[in-house]
């Protein structure tokens, strides 16, 4: 018998209806856009961080590397990279980072699996902030070759997200088009994106 996930905050539960008994983290974790102006301990984002560096990797590469910003001078910099839509709310945001993903090993080889790697770091982060009572948003509404010049990123490293991380604020402080939209998104069934034995092939009992 399939249980309800318990801790689901709220907010969330209006709008996601699990249908297994997974962990409330991965549930309650979205990316919202309104963001509290109260800072970050450092303890709490260096514990995010953290949780970041112990993401899996494919062959221990670990390519992906966070740039910070957390005073007004660094995050004005990073605000001249990200897209004008994105500015008008992440830019309250006590810390923005850049996730990049280092492209080849160190003997120069291409790694394929560089951007999956910086995505499970991603994942990893977001979930620690959830935790820490954090809100985290990934945007990839930037300007990456700006990005790359302002922030001296080096040949053989690619731009993937930038994240906006802080506590969560009022809705109604964010632009009209903009409160609308400030609600946990859906998820499409797992019957939809589970297959068994090859592409297409429904899994019986999945809903």
């Amino acid at each position: 018998m399939k249980q309800l996930v318990e801790g689901l905050k709220e907010q969330v539960a209006a709008h996601r209806q699990p249908n297994y008994d997974a962990p409330a983290v991965f549930i309650n974790r979205w990316s919202p856009r309104a963001f509290a102006p109260r800072p970050i301990d450092e303890e709490t984002l260096f514990a995010v961080l953290e949780a970041a560096r112990f993401a899996p990797s494919a062959n221990n590469l670990q390519p992906w590397r966070f740039i910070i910003a957390r005073t007004d001078v660094d995050r004005d910099l990073f605000c001249q990279f990200i897209n004008e839509g994105n500015v008008t709310w992440c830019q309250k945001a006590p810390v923005l980072l850049l996730l990049a993903s280092q492209t080849t090993t160190e003997d120069g080889r291409n790694n394929r699996m560089h951007a999956f790697d910086a995505g499970a770091a991603w994942a990893s982060l977001a979930l620690a902030a959830e935790m820490k009572g954090l809100a985290a948003h990934a945007m990839g509404g930037f300007d990456r070759d700006r990005a790359r010049e302002l922030l001296a990123l080096p040949d053989g490293f690619e731009p993937q997200v930038v994240i906006a991380l802080g506590y969560q604020g009022d809705a109604a402080d964010l632009p009209p088009a903009l409160q609308e939209r400030e609600k946990p998104n859906g998820r499409r069934p797992l019957a939809e994106t589970v297959f068994e034995g090859r592409f297409g092939r429904a899994v019986d009992g999945l809903v």
